[in-house]
């Protein structure tokens, strides 16, 4: 698999992921480790844990390589052998992480995913937990080439524009946009109550604009409700509120956001399709809203199942550490915009 051309400045990266099965259909880096937050020093950049998710085709034998070569990263499952980390690994998000990883003076974190349930994830938002990380900017470490789970990108962040633009206003600014796409995966995360920093959304978007532009440039320019004038860094929208327009970005959702959106709106005992329950949708006035908890909905299911994984994946003493770390950083958070 040939690593694209990567900056001197993400040697690091390329180090990291040296030290891992090569089998892998994506790699990639995120977070405060990678992409500076508001409120961070330059000095806290580059102590911050490192955050990277391996999507691979077959979870059972990447896990068994990964275990002879990095045998200390596993919590006690390691005992179980790869069949049951796999088999772990399903539950919740459908991601495998081990966490808090020392690696040349700083620490790191990895998730592993399938390749499959990640496009699934991309294309349908099943749980919206490795999709909505890539709804923000990361830096992409390997990908080979699979033109469906290419394919499953693109349509990830349309879709995170279609959402977007259901819950924003008429009329809004671009860094609106991105706050709203953002702001997507945390949306009914209940880490957002107690464990993440309240700002966070807020903390991403602003020093990263034009990490945003570059991510969605394309997708915007090809949307015809919108004016995207990237030589200006400016965005002029004009989205059409009307019923017709509303139904039509619905039915454009993915699939399991429909079907939460479904549940949400159509009474029990009540047999009604789904192109029938958008359109009542796209005539409500809170429609926007409704789009807002269905995707809280998703978020919500995967986040707690996903958290409460952590004490099997990384074991007691490493899930106490990391709960820590967060809820220092929500303090930190919280002391700041009370200053």
């Amino acid at each position: 698999m040939a690593l694209p051309v990567l900056s001197s400045s993400a040697v690091k990266f390329r180090r990291v992921l040296a030290h891992f099965p090569q089998e892998l259909s994506l790699a990639f880096a995120y977070g405060s480790g990678v992409f500076r937050q508001a409120g961070a020093s330059a000095e806290q950049g580059e102590t911050n844990m490192l955050d990277f998710v391996f999507a691979v085709d077959d979870a059972v034998t990447w896990h068994m390589t990964n275990l002879s070569k990095n045998r200390s990263h596993y919590s006690f499952l390691k005992f179980f052998g790869p069949k049951k980390i796999s088999t772990v690994q399903r539950y919740g998000a459908g991601i495998y992480y081990n966490t808090l990883v020392p690696f040349r003076n700083r620490m790191i974190k990895y998730g592993v995913i399938s390749t499959d349930a990640l496009i699934e994830d991309l294309f349908h938002w099943k749980t919206l937990y490795v999709a909505g990380r890539l709804q923000k900017p990361v830096k992409i470490l390997a990908q080979n080439e699979n033109s469906r789970l290419q394919a499953a990108l693109v349509s990830n962040l349309k879709s995170a524009v279609t959402a977007a633009f259901l819950m924003l206003p008429e009329s809004f600014s671009e860094e609106d946009l991105y706050m709203q796409i953002a702001g997507l995966s945390y949306s009914g995360d209940f880490r957002m109550i107690i464990g993440e920093d309240k700002s966070k959304v807020q903390n991403i978007v602003k020093p990263n604009v034009t990490h945003f532009q570059k991510l969605y440039s394309t997708i915007l320019q090809d949307c015809p409700q919108v004016v995207y004038k990237h030589h200006l860094g400016r965005l002029e929208a004009s989205i059409d509120k009307s019923p017709e327009g509303q139904f039509t970005q619905l039915m454009a959702l993915p699939k399991t956001l429909q079907q939460k959106i479904t549940a949400l709106v159509n009474p029990p005992g009540k047999n009604r399709d789904v192109e029938e329950i958008l359109l009542q949708v796209a005539h409500d006035p809170d429609c926007g809203f409704v789009v807002h908890q269905g995707i809280s909905g998703i978020v919500r299911s995967s986040s707690i199942v996903q958290s409460a994984k952590t004490i099997l994946t990384a074991g007691a003493k490493k899930s106490v550490t990391y709960s820590l770390k967060k809820l220092y950083k929500m303090a930190k958070g919280g002391l700041k915009k009370t200053s």
